[in-house]
C-alpha cells in the first residue's frame, strides 16, 4: 500500500508537470500569433494587410495546382465520399450525449471546442485548397469531439486502466484507475462520477 501511495504521488506530480508545459506552449503558440500579426476578433482571424497582401502572393493558382496533383482528381470522389458516415456518426454520437448526459449528470462537451473552421481565412490558399481544410478540420475536429464524448462515458462507467498499452488513450485516461486496483474501484467511482459535472 506505501508503495501504491508513492506510485500516486509521482503520477500526481507528472501530471502536474504535464499541465505546467501545456500552459508553457499555449503561451509559445500566442507568440507565434504575434510573429505571423493576426489578431482574434470575435471567431474571425485577422491577418494585418501586409501579411494579407504576401500571403496572396504566395497562393498558386488552380490550373498549376491540379496539374501538380493528378492524385487528388482521382481519389477525391472517394475521400469525399467519408463526409456521409461521419454525417451520421455526428448525428448520432450528438444524440446520444444530449439524451444521456442529462440523466447521468455529466456536462456536456462543447461541439466548438472541438471543431473550428479558421482556416479559410488563408489567403495563400486557393479555393480547393480551403475545401480540403475545411473537410480535414470537419473530421479531425469531430473525431476529437468523438473521443471526449466516449472518454466522459468511460470515465462514468469504467474508469480502469487496460492491462496492457494502448496508444492513442485520451487525455482523461491517465487518471483512470490502475487496472486490478479492486481495493480502490468502489472507493473512487463516486469521485470520478462527480468530476463530470463540473
Amino acid at each position: 500500500m506505501k508503495e501504491d501511495t508513492v506510485k500516486n504521488k509521482r503520477i500526481i506530480t507528472l501530471l502536474d508537470q504535464m499541465e505546467a508545459i501545456e500552459k508553457e506552449l499555449n503561451e509559445v503558440i500566442h507568440e507565434q500569433e504575434i510573429k505571423f500579426n493576426y489578431e482574434f476578433k470575435g471567431k474571425k482571424v485577422e491577418f494585418e494587410a501586409s501579411m494579407k497582401e504576401a500571403h496572396k502572393k504566395l497562393k498558386i493558382g488552380l490550373i498549376r495546382w491540379l496539374s501538380t496533383r493528378p492524385q487528388n482528381l482521382i481519389t477525391g470522389p472517394i475521400i469525399y465520399s467519408m463526409i456521409f458516415p461521419m454525417l451520421i456518426l455526428d448525428l448520432c454520437i450528438s444524440f446520444y450525449q444530449l439524451t444521456c448526459f442529462p440523466i447521468y449528470k455529466i456536462k456536456l462537451v462543447k461541439r466548438s471546442n472541438y471543431i473550428s473552421f479558421d482556416r479559410h481565412h488563408l489567403h495563400y490558399l486557393n479555393w480547393i485548397e480551403k475545401f480540403h481544410c475545411t473537410y480535414c478540420a470537419y473530421g479531425a475536429g469531430l473525431l476529437s469531439y468523438i473521443t471526449e464524448i466516449v472518454a466522459r462515458t468511460e470515465q462514468y462507467f469504467c474508469p480502469i486502466k487496460h492491462a496492457r498499452k494502448v496508444m492513442g488513450t485520451h487525455s482523461r485516461y491517465i487518471k483512470f484507475l490502475e487496472y486490478g486496483d479492486a481495493e480502490d474501484y468502489q472507493k473512487n467511482l463516486e469521485a470520478f462520477r462527480r468530476q463530470l459535472s463540473t
